[in-house]
C-alpha cells in the first residue's frame, strides 16, 4: 500500500503547530496503525528529521494511551483502540489525516501527544473506596446481586483513553466520569463515598475545563470499550441525590 499522511506537528505546548504531509510506500495491510507510524519514524530518523511523537504502551487495546484522531474519528474508522486498528481498514493510495485529541482539558505536549492528567485528577477526587489494606477479603463476605456485579464489571472496562472527550463537540468527559461513578456506585463497597464521590468528581471535571454533556451520543459511538450512554444518566441521578442530601 502507498499512503499520503497528513500529520499534525507541534514542537511543544506553546508553539503553534501545523499539518505536515508525508508519503509512505510499501505499507503492509497487516500492520497495525502504530506499526505504520513506526515505519514512518524510521524513515524520518534515517533522514535526520525529528520523528513524530505519539503515545503508546501496551499495544493490546488495554491501556488507552494510543488515542489519535484519524480522518476525524477518535481511534479511526473501527470501534477499537488505535493500536488495534490495522492498515487493512484503509485503501491503497488513501490520504489519512492524523491529529491529537482536540480538547481544552487535553493540551498538546508534542505532535500527537496530549496531557491527559486531568483524568487522573478527577479520579483522585473520588475514584476509590474506603477499605483496609492487607490481605484480600473472603470473596463471599459481601454479597453482590449478579445484575449489579455484571453492570459494574461492564462499565469498569473503561480504559480512560479520552476518545469520548475527543469525539464530543463540547469536549465533555461525562462518559468517562459516568463509567467510574456507575462502576463504584453499583457495589456495596462504593456506598460510603457515593454522595461525596459524584459531587467532588463533577466539580473537578468542570474545574479542568471539560464541557457539559448535551446527550449528542458521539462519546459512546467513539468509545472502544462501548461504554453505554446510560452511565451519564446514572451520573446525573447520583448528583441530584447527593445535592438533595446536602453535599
Amino acid at each position: 500500500m502507498s499512503l499520503t499522511l497528513k500529520i499534525w506537528r507541534q514542537p511543544d505546548s506553546v508553539t503553534a503547530g501545523a499539518m505536515h504531509t508525508y508519503q509512505l510506500d510499501d505499507v503492509s495491510p497487516d500492520m497495525s496503525f502504530l506499526e505504520m507510524l513506526d515505519v514512518l519514524n524510521e524513515q524520518l530518523n534515517a533522514k535526520g528529521e525529528d520523528p513524530v511523537a505519539f503515545d503508546s504502551d501496551c499495544r493490546e487495546g488495554i491501556c488507552g494511551m494510543c488515542g489519535l484522531m484519524i480522518n476525524g474519528d477518535a481511534h479511526g474508522p473501527e470501534v477499537t483502540t488505535t493500536c488495534q486498528l490495522h492498515m487493512r481498514s484503509f485503501s491503497d493510495g488513501e490520504t489519512i489525516t492524523i491529529e491529537p485529541w482536540r480538547a481544552t482539558a487535553f493540551p498538546v505536549i508534542k505532535d500527537l501527544v496530549v496531557d491527559r492528567s486531568a483524568f487522573d485528577r478527577i479520579i483522585q477526587q473520588g475514584g476509590y473506596i474506603s477499605v483496609n489494606t492487607g490481605s484480600a477479603p473472603e470473596a463471599h463476605s459481601v454479597p453482590v446481586p449478579r445484575d449489579d456485579a455484571m453492570r459494574a464489571f461492564n462499565v469498569a472496562t473503561c480504559i480512560g483513553c479520552g476518545a469520548c472527550v475527543a469525539a464530543c463537540p463540547n469536549g465533555s468527559a461525562s462518559l468517562f466520569m459516568g463509567a467510574k461513578i456507575t462502576h463504584l456506585g453499583e457495589l456495596p463497597q462504593g456506598q460510603p463515598e457515593r454522595d461525596s464521590r459524584v459531587v467532588d468528581m463533577v466539580a473537578q471535571h468542570d474545574h479542568e475545563g471539560f464541557g457539559g454533556c448535551t446527550n449528542i451520543g458521539q462519546c459512546t459511538a467513539a468509545c472502544p470499550k462501548e461504554i453505554p450512554l446510560d452511565v451519564i444518566s446514572q451520573l446525573n441521578k447520583d448528583l441530584r441525590t447527593a445535592l438533595k442530601h446536602g453535599h
